[in-house]
């Protein structure tokens, strides 16, 4: 099975959402974080860990992510799509 762009975001999504106790349906593509949600560096880190293991994948400290969208895209460029 093909990863798909659809699966990867909603698995960002869950991970997002776990991390501040959000309800995933209120993470809507273009909302920041920070301003939208109350994150802050700490919780963003934390995402990014998560999201690096779950994928395996690294994300860059110099990568701009402000919003669900932003670690979506890199999420989704830069997975390796595999059969499995």
């Amino acid at each position: 099975m093909l990863t798909t762009n659809t699966a990867i975001e909603k698995e960002v999504i869950r991970i997002i959402s776990k991390a501040k106790e959000i309800k995933p349906d209120r993470l809507q593509i273009d909302k920041r974080l920070d301003r939208d949600f109350g994150f802050d560096t700490v919780d963003l880190v934390d995402i990014i860990l998560a999201l690096e293991k779950s994928f395996h994948i690294t994300i860059p400290d110099e990568v701009p992510i402000d919003t669900v969208g932003d670690f979506v895209d890199f999420v989704a460029t830069h997975t390796i799509r595999k059969a499995s």
